[in-house]
């Protein structure tokens, strides 16, 4: 739901925090009951809240509710930095954080349950849909939370998924679980990758692959596939990512939906940037931008998609490419469109396309504005012990040399001593 909403600006202006929370709520196809599940309420009390109108609201309710939904905290009269939701007074964040993972697994996929594109033999309420949503939920949290604090539960959770496929002797079943399976392997993948253990996340996403291929899902293996090529290329091996995208292709043939010709296209183009050939990422962004035009960005993402793409997404991804290339234009010039991805709930996403745009302001001569807005990146990539942001920012500085640097580098330098995550 985009926060400009008008009518949702309009119930926030009036003190009206139930119907904003009712509003996101419906939006994201979430019921009272399951919103009352995550954050430790009735559904009555649910109703309740939504229907008080202008009138006075428990904060630490509020802050827990907006947490969950990724509200703004500002649309439900809350302080930027105000209370930690459901943090106890005996400062026991550690009981909290347990007790929230395990909480909020069985509602944070509720809007990826009703996508009409998920294989309809995983909703048949069997074990492999139950842990499906697990997985689904451990990937929303990633957003905010720190790699290192969800490895250890969703190395667990691969663990829990094997044991059920050891325990069954349908094959159907362990088809399905297979591509629960190939699901955890790549959220492992991306969270040691966020960690800076590449060759640990090399070998999640070849297992995710394995996996998918067993499961017999080709979009499964073509989102894996992808996954795989955007590890690669962000490490400079763009030949090896290029040819992971192809092979992703050709998985779906003529049967492509949008989504993923979109998802692939952005890929494209940024391990065509990332190798230096300009022309051909600008094909590839044009490609994806065409594909995203076909998508209904009122519909739910498709399995395995957890996370929407749309045009802004292809801005984004034109940022990057504009970064890569040393093309400070197309930086600047995408930044209008862009706005959307800087200012997602998904903090460590927003927090590299940041360092982005200050490689545009840097190339563009603008120093005091690139290594500002490198800096609030950094510090987004520090409080959530973020490997990949720290890496990102670090070949943000070696493009910038001086013998006298002025205060703002010095104060991005200052922030890196302490990047040793």
């Amino acid at each position: 739901m985009s926060w400009s909403d008008s009518a949702l600006r309009a119930a926030a202006a009036q003190g009206d925090y139930g119907r904003v929370i009712r509003l996101v709520r419906e939006s994201v196809r979430m019921t009272q009951g399951q919103l009352g599940v995550a954050c430790g309420l009735s559904q009555s009390a649910v109703s309740r809240m939504e229907q008080r109108g202008a009138g006075e609201y428990h904060m630490t309710t509020l802050a827990r509710i907006s947490h969950h939904l990724g509200i703004p905290p500002q649309l439900v009269g809350l302080a930027e930095k105000g209370t930690v939701p459901g943090r106890y007074k005996d400062g026991s964040e550690e009981v909290e954080r347990r007790e929230f993972l395990a909480g909020v697994a069985a509602v944070a996929a509720a809007p990826v349950i009703g996508a009409d594109s998920a294989p309809r033999a995983e909703w048949d309420g069997g074990q492999a849909a139950v842990l499906r949503m697990a997985t689904t939920a451990y990937r929303r949290m990633d957003a905010t939370v720190p790699a290192r604090q969800l490895a250890d539960t969703v190395a667990g959770h691969m663990r829990l998924v094997q044991t059920v496929a050891n325990q069954t002797n349908d094959q159907s079943v362990r088809t399905r679980l297979a591509a629960v399976g190939s699901e955890v392997a790549s959220l492992a993948g991306w969270l040691s990758w966020d960690m800076a253990d590449q060759g640990s996340a090399r070998t999640w996403y070849g297992a995710a692959i394995k996996a998918a291929r067993r499961a017999a899902e080709p979009l499964l293996i073509s989102y894996q596939q992808g996954s795989l090529a955007q590890f690669e290329v962000e490490y400079g091996n763009c030949a090896q990512g290029l040819s992971l995208i192809r092979s992703a292709r050709r998985q779906l043939g003529d049967a492509c939906p949008p989504i993923a010709a979109a998802w692939l296209s952005s890929l494209e183009a940024v391990a065509h940037a990332t190798a230096g050939d300009e022309r051909a990422a600008d094909r590839a962004l044009s490609a994806s931008g065409v594909e995203a035009a076909r998508l209904a960005t009122t519909d739910a993402p498709p399995w395995p998609w957890v996370f929407s793409f749309d045009e802004r997404k292809v801005a984004a991804a034109r940022v990057t490419c504009g970064a890569r290339l040393g093309r400070p234009r197309w930086v600047l010039s995408s930044l209008s469109d862009a706005t959307a991805a800087l200012s997602s709930c998904h903090e460590k996403q927003r927090a590299l396309l940041m360092l982005d745009v200050a490689s545009g302001h840097l190339a563009s001569g603008q120093l005091e504005a690139a290594f500002a807005l490198a800096s609030q990146a950094l510090r987004t990539g520090l409080r959530l012990r973020s490997g990949r942001v720290a890496e990102r920012a670090r070949a943000f500085r070696r493009n910038y040399s001086s013998a006298t640097p002025p205060a703002v580098v010095r104060e991005f330098d200052g922030l890196l001593r302490d990047a040793y995550l």
